[in-house]
């Protein structure tokens, strides 16, 4: 156990942090503090206010009312570089990455300038190399970081972080994007540092996460901390329920009836792209009124079965077929006539464009149904957006404001309406709750299963185990490009379809 009852272990404390975005109050005089080599988890339902409350902590948001304390020293508000210097690192759940950039120079950037005579670059590689092998962070120094897949982007901002050596660290969702053993080996790591002193706050909607790597829990909802708890003295339905404010209930999923087959790909191969396979002679059923799984450590190919089935790329080699036939042309425009339907794995990059308003994202593949005479039907939009927000719980300003300011969360609720909306006859579910609190998860969960029961074809791609086993009627590996057979629901284990994700499972069968 931490000591937190002395005045000089505690080495970190938010005093009355108060923050508005114009007439949205995101955090609510939020006091707290964290004890030298303590983890403590922030929960809270997406919109609550966590992630401002840390980018007040790390200097990026300025505060209107509140102190920052660390280390004894109050930091002046509105600094990084002041939080640095105090020991301060964060890991962010949106990535800050330069992509033209090496990996071992986005970790150096800011340290000092990359050329100087006075870095050693051979030793600085060294040191990455290490902290990813003792991190279980596997990604190459020399790699360029725009080929990186999400996960591995979501690696270097962790080294990133470490290689500074921060005194305390803010992970903001850090395991969103890592498989199940690398979040262990994460965690595992991370006891260590804090038996040597680090300080960590945690902020993840895992909450077997949560009750495994924290010390104590504090809750913020609607920017006001409702509760404060030793882990030691609560459960994952506590904790549910005080962010959410109920109980908290996960669908039941039943079996769902497959109907005929919507798309078909037929030993399909498509190149690869930098350090990230391509598909390797892949073949695929997605069957009307089926839920089929996509299991696989991130980087193996799911990114082009998606980019593939969005019509972003077409095959070198193989068929893709919609209903018997193949496309005479493929192309997103083509797959959206289609009936496919897209919730992509990264809101920000390919889901979403930052300086658009709401609305305007809310109809991004729709907008041709609002135009008359070439002239868009605004109040149409807007009256859409607005059914949008209250249906799928979107906490934001507005239908008229910046989606950049909405939390990753709630953008991606906004994403999954504009989806689900449209009615698709397949949809592809790439990562879908990544980032969502375990009320907006069953809420997803639920409408997925309801758009499967009334006919559509959902393709579910997630790198978490307990998502896909729980959801899929049938389940499939992905691995270096290369697809498993469908295994039907209940019939392999996490162990089992570990191994496959490892490719010894295709080792086996070939």
């Amino acid at each position: 156990m931490t000591r937190t009852g002395t005045a000089p272990d505690i080495v970190l404390r938010l005093d009355g942090i108060t923050k508005r975005f114009g007439a949205l109050t995101a955090n609510d005089a939020v006091s707290l503090s964290l004890a030298r080599g303590e983890v403590v988890a922030l929960l809270g339902e997406n919109g609550a206010g966590k992630t401002t409350l840390m980018n007040i902590l790390f200097g990026h948001y300025t505060a209107d009312a509140g102190t920052v304390e660390v280390m004894g020293q109050v930091l002046p508000p509105g600094t990084p570089r002041a939080a640095i210097a105090a020991g301060v690192g964060m890991v962010h759940q949106h990535f800050t990455l330069a992509d033209n950039l090496s990996v071992l120079d986005n970790i150096l950037l800011g340290t000092r300038p990359l050329w100087s005579f006075r870095l050693n670059r051979a030793a600085a590689r060294a040191r990455v190399r290490a902290l990813a092998q003792d991190f279980g962070l596997k990604v190459a120094p020399e790699a360029r970081t725009g080929a990186l897949s999400v996960g591995e982007r979501q690696r270097v901002e962790i080294l990133k972080a470490l290689y500074r050596e921060a005194q305390v660290l803010i992970l903001d969702e850090p395991t969103a994007v890592l498989t199940p053993q690398e979040s262990e080996a994460l965690f595992a790591t991370l006891r260590r540092a804090t038996a040597r002193g680090l300080s960590v706050i945690f902020i993840s909607h895992k909450l077997h996460e949560v009750m495994a790597a924290a010390d104590r829990v504090v809750v913020l909802r609607h920017g006001k901390v409702v509760g404060e708890v030793a882990t030691a003295d609560t459960s994952p339905p506590a904790l549910a329920a005080m962010m959410v404010g109920a109980e908290v209930a996960l669908p039941r999923v039943a079996a769902g009836v497959p109907g005929p087959v919507l798309l078909r790909l037929d030993d399909v191969t498509t190149p690869d792209e930098g350090a990230r396979p391509g598909l390797k002679q892949v073949s695929l059923n997605l069957r009307a009124g089926q839920i089929t799984g996509l299991a696989g450590v991130s980087g193996n190919g799911q990114a082009a079965l998606a980019d593939l089935l969005s019509g972003l790329i077409v095959p070198t080699s193989g068929r893709l077929i919609l209903s018997d036939a193949a496309p005479a042309e493929w192309s997103p425009r083509a797959a959206l006539a289609a009936g496919i339907g897209r919730i992509p794995e990264d809101r920000h990059k390919t889901g979403t464009i930052a300086d658009f308003t709401l609305t305007e994202n809310a109809i991004l593949e729709t907008y041709p149904q609002l135009t008359r005479a070439g002239l868009l039907d605004h109040r149409t939009a807007r009256r859409f957006t607005e059914e949008l927000i209250a249906d799928y719980d979107v906490r934001c300003p507005g239908p008229e404001a910046r989606i950049r300011l909405l939390s990753g969360g709630n953008m991606q609720k906004l994403i999954l309406g504009r989806v689900l909306e449209a009615r698709p006859k397949i949809i592809l579910a790439n990562q879908p709750v990544r980032g969502l609190d375990i009320g907006a998860v069953a809420y997803v969960h639920s409408r997925l299963i309801a758009a499967r029961d009334a006919g559509a074809a959902v393709l579910l791609i997630s790198e978490d185990l307990d998502e896909i086993m729980g959801l899929s009627d049938v389940v499939q590996v992905i691995s270096e490009g290369r697809l498993s057979p469908g295994f039907a629901r209940g019939t392999m284990g996490a162990a089992e379809l570990g191994q496959w994700m490892a490719g010894a499972g295709f080792d086996h069968a070939a």
